[in-house]
């Protein structure tokens, strides 16, 4: 006799359904943005709840069998969902997440982590974003969607003609890497030469920002690394000064 669910109840069960449902719709749209990235694919659901099960057992020094006798399910068929031979069905995973010591929510919250796949974008593809620099004749180019919470990284071109020059001040710290022409940056009180292949890497809550192109074109790479995800817009503001 498999053993009872407990106190999830017939609601919690359907709304695991409702929400495995939701990931098979999020999975579909995926693979359909990932077709124009070249081979990259993101793994089916089932892999990523099997993978997730697995992961949980063998943390907690479970075997096969423990798993399966206290989920009332055979050793082979647990073995089919963790393999994603088989897929479980909601009644069945809230089984197998009783026997781990697990709830649904937990389960379906390590999927979606597991679901972030590597992201890849062409370089005909890069989107140009509006940022404060703009108005003064920066070009940003975003080189990541993912993550703009945690990190942004953006190539970004300045042309000799830009007149005016604004410091920036932000959360996070920031990376610049130098690719092409020179620059004299600002960094607080100090004005340092960068040119190709010059790393800096500092505190954004310092005033910072171009002081000078010195070449007729120049281009860098800018990453913002944030310690913790704030909500609302994070981006560069200028600093009047």
């Amino acid at each position: 006799m498999p053993p009872a669910v407990g106190d999830l109840g017939l609601r919690k069960v359907r709304q695991a359904e409702q929400k495995r449902r939701g990931l098979f719709k999020a999975e579909r749209a995926a693979r359909q943005r990932l077709q124009t990235a070249r081979g990259v694919e993101a793994p089916p659901i089932d892999k990523r709840i099997g993978d997730v099960i697995r992961h949980v057992r063998l943390e907690r020094g479970l075997t096969l069998g423990d798993v399966g006798s206290a989920a009332g399910i055979s050793v082979a068929m647990l073995s089919r969902f963790e393999t994603a031979h088989s897929s479980a069905s909601p009644l069945l995973l809230a089984r197998i997440c009783s026997a781990l010591g697990i709830n649904l929510s937990t389960l379906f919250g390590e999927v979606e982590r597991t679901r972030e796949e590597a992201e890849f974008i062409k370089s005909s593809d890069n989107v140009e974003v509006v940022r404060a620099g703009a108005k003064h004749g920066y070009s940003y180019r975003l080189l990541s969607h993912r993550q703009r919470r945690r990190f942004e990284p953006f190539l970004i071109s300045i042309d000799k003609r830009s007149k005016t020059y604004p410091r920036f001040q932000h959360q996070g710290t920031e990376f610049v890497y130098m690719l092409k022409g020179r620059m004299q940056y600002r960094f607080e009180n100090r004005t340092l030469l960068v040119e190709p292949g010059d790393a800096l890497t500092f505190s954004g809550q310092i005033p910072h920002g171009p002081e000078k192109i010195l070449d007729d074109h120049a281009q860098f790479i800018t990453m913002t690394i944030y310690a913790e995800e704030l909500p609302g817009n994070r981006a560069s503001s200028p600093v009047h000064m």
